[in-house]
């Protein structure tokens, strides 16, 4: 049996995408309008659903998330106000479509952290995977480490800041928003960009083309 721990025992629909269990566990601690739950032994799904669970049927506006094991795809689609900390890593796709709330997580994300986000506040400590931010719309997103190629791709809105260095293609179809860069970032910045506002403080490896003219820049 211990060899059918964790994802291996999990059951899939005939597609093998959807997990078929959608029992919600109710393991967390609850303090009134706090809670706490160990994710470390729970799927995408059980995690995402306890969530829910939290804070739309037991009103709950603070939750923290031990062991999150850098998992896919967790807090997405959380559209109300409230307040995440997650206290590890994220895996590709975390905290995307989400509209309002406050996340907090502890260490680093992977790909598309944040895709889609309308509004609301992410503060990642560590670094984070390529196309972060991508087609953001709203709220501002904040890196304290690198970021990977193509952060902000399609970004619509909000504010993105990274305290590092970034990657290739950073801002590639920027249409609207701010991004401000600490660091240094790689080559083909600004790519194909309509509008918006990039700020660097490091070194600009190259400029790309952008969409809508020649780019303004400033020392």
């Amino acid at each position: 049996m211990d060899a059918l721990a964790g994802e291996r025992m999990i059951r899939y629909d005939a597609r093998g995408l959807v997990e078929v269990d959608d029992t919600v566990l109710k393991i967390s601690e609850i303090d009134g309008e706090k809670a706490v739950f160990d994710a470390k032994d729970l799927s995408t799904r059980k995690i995402n659903l306890e969530l829910r669970w939290l804070l739309y049927e037991r009103g709950v506006k603070d939750i923290t998330v031990l062991n999150p094991g850098a998992k896919h795809s967790l807090g997405v689609g959380i559209l109300t106000r409230c307040k995440i900390t997650f206290d590890g890593s994220l895996g590709y796709f975390g905290c995307g479509v989400i509209d309002g709330p406050e996340i907090h997580v502890t260490g680093r994300v992977g790909w598309s952290a944040c895709e889609n986000m309308m509004s609301g506040v992410v503060v990642i400590d560590s670094n984070a995977g390529s196309l972060t931010g991508a087609a953001m719309r709203g709220g501002d997103l904040v890196v304290k480490g690198q970021v990977g190629a193509r952060t902000g791709i399609d970004q619509k809105g909000g504010t993105i800041i990274v305290l590092g260095s970034a990657g290739s293609m950073t801002g590639f179809m920027l249409q609207r928003g701010r991004m401000i860069l600490c660091g240094d970032v790689g080559p083909g910045l600004g790519d194909s960009m309509y509008d918006g506002t990039i700020y660097v403080g490091g070194k600009v490896k190259s400029l790309g083309i952008p969409a809508s003219g020649p780019m303004r820049t400033r020392n």
